[in-house]
């Protein structure tokens, strides 16, 4: 007769200890730490070979509550962080904001955020054109036209798309 062990419930200081080592990392969102939790506990009961391991809600929820008391977790300074980040990385405000909200931050927040950012769309859009036109800037209807489409691409927004190309020679 085989014998049914009943699901290991996942204690709130080993998720804690696990959520302080995930921020200690980098910033994260709350949504987002949340899933990397779930995760993580499913990945370990799949190392360990052990029986799935069981994590309560309200486990889950007092250690994000302490994280986020203590300051570790601030959904603010995350987004504030992700978008200055991004945007050296030349990505514009749509894609920014796109991926912002598939990390769970909500709208409100991301439109505070981006108000707040003291980015300049415009210049970063100019020097991504730059990086990907090189040397030569395009003379030509389809060259501008694949360029145009690939800052579009990366989430720039019309305004500074037209900016970029009525700032340099035709």
């Amino acid at each position: 007769m085989e014998k049914i062990t009943p699901p290991k419930e996942v204690t709130y200081t080993q998720l804690l200890q696990r959520a302080v080592w995930i921020l200690g990392q980098r910033d994260h969102g709350t949504e987002e730490l949340r899933e990397k939790l779930r995760l993580s506990i499913s990945r370990k009961a799949l190392r360990d070979n052990t029986p799935e391991l069981y994590l309560p809600d309200a486990t889950l929820n007092s250690v994000l509550e302490w994280c986020v008391e203590q300051g570790y977790l601030n959904d603010q300074r995350f987004c504030q962080h992700y978008i200055s980040q991004r945007s050296r990385r030349g990505y514009g405000p749509q894609r920014v904001s796109q991926d912002l909200q598939r990390k769970g931050i909500t709208s409100s927040l991301i439109v505070d955020a981006m108000r707040d950012s003291e980015v300049d769309w415009q210049q970063c859009a100019r020097e991504v054109a730059e990086k990907k036109a090189g040397r030569r800037w395009p003379t030509t209807y389809p060259e501008k036209v694949k360029l145009q489409r690939y800052l579009y691409s990366r989430g720039f927004q019309g305004e500074d798309i037209r900016a970029v190309f009525e700032n340099f020679p035709s």
